[in-house]
């Protein structure tokens, strides 16, 4: 049975749609709207064309040779060593599915209309969305402005038959994938090779991916930080929405709502109700205020990057209905390089704060718990060295949260004298947020391991239901074993979403 279509205007895209295209494998094509408004910014650049009119990379070269005239004649060979010029990418293979975003991102920019491609193109960027062919793309090489060049670049050898991809799991030219599909390569017309290339969606796709991710990443945290208050017997009274609610940032204020939920008609914390501990450490009371400035950070982002994957992008933009045409700067990925910064900055605070709470957990005298949550420690060593790697992947992500885009370094003759480094803080943010995922599933496996500490008394219901799924899979560790099997179990286990939705399923639906 055929998959469901969705239809790209150039205005439709949200994080939300754009994974579920991919990750669901639906089929795309343009709508209505959009093959009527890319035909009438087609006819205008054809009309130029024939009239010899100076306009920047359709008669003329590209950067420093911007003063450069193409004869008609030669506008074909300009496009086509436009692509294999820029293809000067290095480094390892951008991921799959970053591709396909990259690929959907673009046919949705050049659908708005104002970049002046054929229908013929746009039909051929379709198919080859449609197709089993992914595009090899290396990951590093560009500056962010103008756009990501070479990425793109790498992108749009596909449309001309050149490069190589993946089809069907395997490597090969790519010229003979598309032989296998049925495609025949374009021969790129005025204007066409410049609208592939300048643009911003590499940057888009990595940072859709990691805010995608980072939106589930948010309450898998939550959840961790409510199972080690229950192991570490800290109170929930921090939580408490009277004292959010004088400070009421939205991202506070759904952190301790998530909380008090996942705690709900916890035995663990009526056990400990009258003992002497004044007030908690700072890792487990300040969830709130730490886990909250997060959330409201990725939302934030998801603002911004929906309005960019929606834009148009590349230089020079037509305006079919002004019969104009304007050289700017809208491929400046400067808007997308201090999300990027800023995204990873905030989703490595996850990771910081998960790190002390585990730091927390292993220490004995700090606990109450077993001394590295082992019964028999000396000829066992538990979970020390888990708290390690968890130090590691922290330390790693502070070099990474270095901001990239407050770097800048000329590039064309200094004619493109301002870059954002854009595409540098979203493969960062991509990195952070992958190693926080492993830090909160070496808290969740010592957490796990402190509740069974604190048996037959039962956690909050969320919790439990959390620690019930996960000891189907995990047992309690009364012996050493080999611990990165377990915290690569604990990794698949949470960030699944059946994990997420049998939570939510006892506590209630979690805000983010």
């Amino acid at each position: 049975m055929e998959k469901s279509i969705f239809y790209i205007d150039g205005n439709n895209l949200t994080i939300d749609k754009s994974i579920n295209i991919i990750k669901s494998n639906l089929k795309i094509d343009l709508s209505q709207k959009a093959v009527k408004q890319i035909e009438k910014s087609r006819k205008l650049v054809e009309k130029w064309i024939e009239n010899e009119e100076v306009v920047y990379g359709i008669t003329t070269g590209f950067g420093e040779f911007k003063d450069v005239k193409i004869s008609k004649e030669d506008t074909e060979l300009l496009q086509r060593n436009l692509i294999l010029s820029h293809s000067a990418g290095v480094g390892k293979y951008i991921p799959d599915f970053i591709v396909r975003l990259m690929l959907l991102f673009r046919i949705n920019s050049l659908a708005k209309g104002y970049s002046g491609v054929r229908l013929e193109l746009m039909n051929f960027l379709v198919s080859l969305f449609n197709s089993d062919i992914i595009p090899l793309i290396p990951s590093q090489g560009s500056v962010g402005s103008s756009g990501d060049l070479a990425p793109l670049s790498h992108l749009a050898l596909a449309v001309i038959g050149k490069g190589h991809c993946k089809f069907k799991g395997e490597y090969i030219d790519t010229e003979l994938a598309l032989k296998k599909v049925k495609l025949k390569p374009i021969k790129l017309a005025a204007k066409e090779g410049l609208a592939l290339t300048n643009g911003t969606q590499m940057m888009s796709a990595y940072l859709c991916k990691t805010l995608s991710d980072a939106i589930y990443l948010s309450k898998i945290s939550d959840i961790c930080g409510a199972f080690s208050v229950e192991s570490l017997k800290c109170t929930s009274k921090a939580f408490s929405n009277s004292l959010q609610l004088v400070r009421p940032h939205r991202g506070q204020i759904d952190t301790a709502y998530n909380l008090r939920k996942l705690l709900e008609n916890s035995q663990i914390m009526k056990s400990h109700a009258d003992c002497k501990k004044v007030q908690d450490s700072y890792s487990t009371r300040c969830m709130p205020q730490v886990h909250g400035a997060v959330k409201d950070t990725i939302n934030y982002c998801k603002k911004v990057l929906e309005i960019e994957i929606n834009s148009a992008t590349d230089n020079p933009l037509i305006f079919a209905d002004e019969k104009d045409h304007i050289e700017g700067g809208n491929f400046h990925g400067e808007p997308l390089a201090l999300i990027g910064d800023f995204l990873a900055i905030a989703i490595s605070e996850l990771g910081n704060i998960s790190e002390r709470r585990t730091s927390r957990l292993v220490d004995g005298s700090l606990s109450g718990l077993p001394r590295f949550l082992t019964d028999k420690g000396g000829i066992n060593s538990g979970f020390m060295i888990a708290q390690y790697t968890a130090a590691a992947l922290v330390s790693e992500n502070k070099v990474l949260s270095h901001p990239a885009s407050v770097d800048s370094i000329p590039t064309s003759a200094n004619q493109e004298d301002h870059n954002s480094m854009g595409s540098i803080s979203a493969r960062k943010a991509f990195d952070v947020l992958n190693n926080v995922k492993k830090i909160l599933a070496i808290e969740m496996l010592c957490a796990s391991q402190g509740l069974d500490f604190h048996k037959p008394l039962k956690p909050g219901k969320g919790v439990n239901t959390g620690y019930q799924f996960i000891r189907k899979f995990i047992t309690k560790m009364d012996f050493d074993r080999l611990l990165s099997d377990d915290i690569i179990k604990m990794l698949n286990i949470i960030f699944e979403s059946e994990f997420l939705n049998l939570v939510e399923k006892s506590s209630g639906s979690l805000k983010v």
